[in-house]
């Protein structure tokens, strides 16, 4: 047990020393996307969408 809670203490300084600012995420560019759309085609691909697949979903 004693191993368990030293990885979680370990997990917990390691995200400590990269997020300063409280985000575990970067800020948002703005754009946005048909997101229900976007993972049927990844479904239906079977693998992550390029970039240009991806524009053709962005809401303009």
């Amino acid at each position: 047990m004693l191993t368990m809670e030293r990885k979680k203490v370990d997990l917990l300084e390691d995200i400590a020393d990269y997020a300063k600012d409280g985000r575990l995420t970067e800020p948002s560019d703005g754009k946005r996307y048909e997101w229900r759309k976007m993972i049927e085609a990844v479904k239906t691909l079977g693998r992550p969408l390029t970039d240009e697949e991806a524009e053709q979903y962005r809401i303009k």
